[in-house]
């Protein structure tokens, strides 16, 4: 999966989109094959209209991706799972989630939620395109040959490639072994059946392991059969659903023993913080000479968090200005949002935190952003060994 911060794209629905740079990779892959297939299957375009148009395809393609994970992201925040994000990347697209299902119910749910987006996609195209170029027209715009040359036959083309390539990641991804949606699926039914959502995982990966052994084996025999580039593909996706599923068993023994941990139930409760209206002066003294930690939460007269004061930008004003400036003007940008938490949020949701990962440390709010605590690695780290 995407490791690092992604790059921003949007926001969608409140959710944020990011691309990983492998996904630069892909996209470009895409174009270039694209723009030769449909340079062959419309001739008389010239070079320029093609290269658009694969442009265009794969940007459009990407887009049934985002929405395909927007799928999933609605109905998990339906169920009370928050959202880190979306994010595509070499292999697709991923959401996010911090936490995991509460139940086999809400898991078979938000698993669901992505197949159907993307049939719904590969309804909507083909309806389209039989709309815009007819029943036969459309046929024989899938096949790449359409009865003109013209706006409706490339338009036809289009709607064409993006309906069979959704069809096709649309079965692949109903495959019951996990990473993907139909091992998901396949584990929440198990879980549903045992009543034991590790063992449900464990059975799930074994299928995820062995479709990835198929597709490796596959993979190579195309390789050096028939297709160098994709028998290579296919073995690239072959071991990365291999360790996808290695990873989710992991996951599952890591967060077995605090599946019903919260936040609130590990932090620090008595966390110590910068008043905003204190000057810099008397913050550097009695705080950060006093403890000799980086940072500390700053709050306002009501409690409510506004973000981190960090020691180096207070020595940064000198002096003589620090008694006419207070703690709220240096509160860095964005940290009152990055370095949040709910103190109701399930401990597991901060095991991939990237927030918690870059400061060591996350700060835990009520439902009215007021600072009740500081939960930090270490605190995670003796959860983790406790339940194990």
């Amino acid at each position: 999966m995407p490791g690092g911060r992604s790059i921003k794209l949007a926001n969608v629905l409140g959710v944020r989109v990011g691309v990983d740079p492998s996904w630069f990779l892909v996209l470009f892959l895409i174009i270039w094959i694209l723009s030769g297939t449909l340079a062959r299957a419309l001739p008389t375009a010239g070079d320029v209209l093609p290269f658009a148009l694969a442009v265009l395809t794969a940007l459009l393609f990407f887009a049934s991706v985002v929405v395909h994970e927007l799928g999933h992201a609605v109905v998990a925040r339906r169920n009370g799972i928050s959202i880190a994000g979306i994010d595509l990347w070499l292999f697709g697209g991923v959401a996010r989630m911090r936490s995991d299902a509460r139940s086999a119910g809400v898991d078979f749910r938000i698993a669901a939620a992505g197949p159907l987006v993307t049939l719904l996609v590969v309804m909507a195209t083909v309806g389209a395109g039989v709309a815009l170029a007819g029943t036969d027209g459309f046929r024989a715009a899938l096949a790449l040959e359409p009865e003109a040359i013209d706006s409706t036959g490339a338009s036809a083309v289009v709607l064409g490639y993006l309906a069979q390539i959704n069809a096709l990641l649309l079965v692949f991804n109903l495959l019951p072994g996990l990473p993907l949606d139909g091992g998901r699926i396949a584990r929440a039914v198990a879980w549903k059946l045992t009543g034991d959502r590790a063992r449900a995982t464990r059975i799930a990966a074994g299928l995820g392991r062995a479709f990835s052994f198929l597709l490796i084996g596959l993979g190579i025999f195309l390789a050096v059969e028939v297709d160098l580039v994709a028998g290579v593909w296919l073995v690239l996706v072959g071991v990365f659903i291999g360790q996808a599923a290695r990873s989710a068993v992991t996951q599952s023994q890591l967060t077995a023993g605090i599946e019903r941990l919260e936040v609130k139930d590990v932090m620090d409760s008595e966390p110590v913080a910068a008043a905003a209206e204190t000057s810099l002066d008397r913050t550097h003294d009695e705080l950060f000479l006093r403890y000799g930690w980086p940072w500390f939460p700053v709050v306002d007269g009501t409690g409510h968090y506004l973000g981190l004061l960090a020691r180096e930008d207070v020595e940064g004003v000198p002096e003589a200005e620090r008694r006419g400036r207070s703690a709220g003007d240096l509160v860095r940008q964005g940290s009152g949002e990055t370095f949040r938490v709910r103190t109701d949020d399930p401990l597991e949701a901060l095991l991939g935190s990237e927030a918690l990962r870059r400061l060591g440390a996350v700060m835990a709010v009520d439902s009215e952003g007021v600072l009740q605590g500081v939960l930090t690695l270490g605190h995670l780290r003796r959860a983790l060994r406790t339940a194990q």
